[in-house]
This record gives structure tokens, sequence and C-alpha cells, in this order.
């Protein structure tokens, strides 16, 4: 299982200093577990985030013990986008948690070879499962979309043992075809130059009219 390393935060200390030592601040918690301020290694933690992502239990060693966790959350710098907290969200064994799984698309939609071009609807979903049977991913094959009028709902997904859709009804659309966007040209009608003098001759002689009338 994949292991990180935890230490336990002053939270009097301040945030900035414990990042320019390599370490980023972050909390657990969760059923039977109290608020704990901790700090990790921020290039472990990049590490696991990538393995594991929010969807997959993975061990978190700390000053109390060893304990399963999720990666909860993640605040990441708006310039750098380097991570900058953390939050870990801990599991007990017995009892299902919801979190959103990332789908993984593979294969090549035949329909593509008759013009028709692939609209992905969902990228992730939410699943409800006990931490051992949470899934790293949820393939979705490509290939199920055969012609123009096909498309993958969720009752398509082939789910592991023990775990079940939260959120979504069976009939929604994860990925579809569409025809290709279609530029129109629009045709702009010949100005008539002609016509426009003619208008502004008959306007100057109605109102030269106009001035002689009231001479």
């Amino acid at each position: 299982m994949i292991t990180l390393r935890a230490e336990t935060r002053d939270v009097k200390v301040n945030p900035k200093m414990i990042r320019k030592g390599g370490k980023i601040p972050a909390v657990y918690y969760g059923p039977g577990q109290s608020s704990t301020p901790i700090s990790v290694d921020r290039l472990k933690f990049e590490k696991v985030h990538h393995e594991a992502g929010e969807s997959t239990v993975f061990t978190l060693e700390t000053d109390n013990g060893r304990l399963d966790a999720l990666i909860h959350d993640v605040d990441l710098d708006p310039v750098m986008g380097d991570p900058v907290h953390a939050d870990f969200y801990i599991v007990a064994k017995d009892r299902k948690v919801e979190v959103d799984v990332p789908l993984e698309f593979v294969g090549v939609a035949p329909a593509e070879k008759l013009g028709g071009v692939v609209l992905k609807v969902l990228h992730e979903i939410t699943v409800s499962a006990l931490p051992s049977k949470l899934p790293h991913e949820i393939v979705v094959d490509l290939e199920k979309l055969v012609d123009m009028e096909s498309d993958i709902t969720i009752v398509d997904l082939a789910l592991p043992e023990g775990v079940t859709i939260v959120g979504l009804r069976p009939e929604d659309v994860i990925a579809s075809v569409t025809e290709p966007a279609k530029e129109e040209e629009i045709l702009a009608a010949p100005v008539d130059l002609s016509a426009i003098e003619v208008e502004k001759k008959g306007k100057k002689e109605e109102e030269g009219g106009e001035e002689t009338t009231e001479n």
C-alpha cells in the first residue's frame, strides 16, 4: 500500500516557514478522529497524490499510529500550481465512503470513421463503497460508439463489485457522438449604389423645393 509519513505540526509556526523547509501544512480528520494538524514532505506528497489521486486509500503514518486515509482536498498556489495545504480524511474499514472517481476513456470510437465527433459529457462520477473496494478509476470503452446515434450511459459502465454510483440515473449520458460543426457562409447582398445616389438626389431636390416655397 502507498505510504506517506506525517509529522505533528505546531499551529503557532507560520505556514510559510513550513513550506520553506520543503514541507506543506496539512490536517487529518474523520469518524472518531479529531482534527489534527500535521505536515508532510511536499515531494513525497506530490508522488502520493499522483499515484493515489483522491479515490485510493493509502497509509498515513502519524505519531498516533498508521491510519487509512484519502486525500480529501488540496490547495494549490494560484501562480506556481504547487500544493500549499492538504486535507486527509481518515476512513473506517467497515464504513462506506463517497468519493469522486475519474473516468478513463479508452479505445477509438468507430463512429469517428464515419465523420462523427466524440463528445465526453462526464469526466468523473461519485461512487459509494467500502474503502478497500474504491476504484482508482472507472474505464469507459469508446468502441461502443459504433455510429452517429450511439451513446454511452451510466448503465453501460462495468463497476467493480461492491461499488455503486451516487446521484446519477442509469440513462444519464457519459459520452455520445455528434456531427462536426459546419461553418456557414454568410453571403452579403450587393449594395445598389445607384439607388443610394438617386435617394440622395431626390432628398436634395425636395429640400431645395421647400426652401423655394418658403421664400
